[in-house]
């Protein structure tokens, strides 16, 4: 017998929260995301999704009380599919079929009362930056805001019938490895043009580096794939509540002529640091963060966002600006490694792009999707021009 519980009190609410804890307590590769974090997403106040969407979650316990899985179950409503698709998230349970089945079916069936006819999962109810996918591939330590699962659950939801709509890629290379002498020629070539520079991002000139941020972006990715024009503003605050992990090394800007034509944005992999806090970050843990920032070296950076104006691609530039780079933060900080943020395999132009870096892919997730009528032709996400 499984109960079911919405979670609507605080008890809950912190039981959502410490279910995945005890359940990877001897997995050395899980890290606690910040408690504040998972919050944030299931408060209307905080969520911009609550305005349009619908999002609950439920606890799943067994006769003796003792909980065996945990999900969110949600309406997106910037969500446009060929039907209409609801979402899961942050899934845990136990590893049993039938536990997990249960919850799949109680996830579908409140679905279904609202129209739906299929859910994707696991997804966030949010944008997909955060909390997307379930990791198959490449079962290391995540970086802040992704999904980590033991290798049981792909299990869980295929045998349930969930298929995979894509798969989400994740490239990474050691600092220190070969750079392709593509790279280093480049660097040649335009290191004798005058008119070329390279700056790395400067914490008291935020205001600048937003503006060029915003001028570059939206040229290279706006009409790229799934691309948004972004808004001066709105990245200068998003500059703003960055600054406290800034790493003044490790995010570079190309100019011709002062004018913006390239970036290549990094930052630190702060779950190195928040895996000492245990999900917790009140004033002691402020205070511990503080401490290890600063004593405890960080060697893995994450690769955010990396674009080039179109009238200088495919000129090399992307080289200069790399070899540029990475002489410097080899010198200048302790990073090993860097990580991109995943790439989906709908998007073959990324990938390629992401290939150009000398990178491999080390981790993969997927987001699966499960059609309630089970005669319906599946098809996965359609590949991007």
């Amino acid at each position: 017998m499984i109960i079911v519980e919405k979670v609507q009190n605080e008890n809950q609410q912190q039981e959502f929260l410490e279910f995945p804890a005890r359940l990877y307590q001897h997995d050395k590769n899980y890290i606690r995301p910040l408690d504040k974090t998972i919050r944030e997403i299931f408060d209307p106040e905080k969520n911009k999704f609550f305005q349009c969407g619908e999002c609950v979650r439920f606890l799943f316990k067994n006769k003796h009380q003792e909980t065996v899985g945990k999900v969110a179950v949600f309406i997106l409503c910037d969500y446009p599919q060929k039907q209409p698709t609801g979402g899961i998230g942050f899934f845990d349970c136990i590893d049993d079929q039938e536990t997990a089945n249960f919850i799949f079916d109680h996830c579908k069936a409140w679905l279904q009362e609202r129209g739906m006819e299929a859910m994707d999962g696991p997804i966030n109810f949010g944008e997909r930056d955060k909390f997307w996918g379930l990791l198959t591939e490449g079962f290391s330590e995540p970086l802040y805001g992704m999904n980590y699962n033991s290798p049981y659950y792909k299990d869980l939801f295929e045998n349930y019938g969930f298929q995979v709509y894509f798969e989400q890629l994740c490239f990474s290379r050691p600092i220190f490895a070969e750079v392709s002498r593509v790279f280093t020629v480049m660097h040649a070539k335009h290191s004798r043009n005058p008119s070329i520079s390279a700056k790395p991002m400067k914490k008291n000139n935020l205001a600048k580096f937003a503006k060029d941020f915003t001028e570059i972006y939206n040229q290279a990715w706006a009409a790229h794939g799934e691309g948004k024009q972004l808004e001066e503003a709105k990245v200068l605050k998003m500059f703003h509540t960055m600054k406290p992990i800034i790493n003044e090394h490790i995010s570079w800007f190309v100019y011709e002529n002062e004018k913006p034509i390239a970036m290549w944005m990094n930052l630190p992999d702060v779950n190195q640091w928040f895996r000492f806090l245990h999900g917790r970050f009140g004033i002691v843990e402020k205070l511990k963060f503080l401490w290890i920032k600063r004593f405890r070296k960080n060697e893995k950076m994450v690769g955010i966002v990396f674009g080039v104006i179109p009238e200088w691609q495919k000129k090399g530039i992307d080289g200069y600006m790399i070899w540029e780079g990475t002489q410097h933060l080899r010198k200048h900080t302790d990073f090993k490694t860097t990580e991109l943020q995943w790439i989906g395999d709908f998007n073959p132009k990324m990938i390629k792009i992401a290939e150009s870096l000398d990178t491999t892919v080390t981790r993969k997730l997927a987001t699966y999707r499960y059609l309630f009528d089970r005669t319906q032709d599946f098809e996965r996400h359609p590949i991007l021009a």
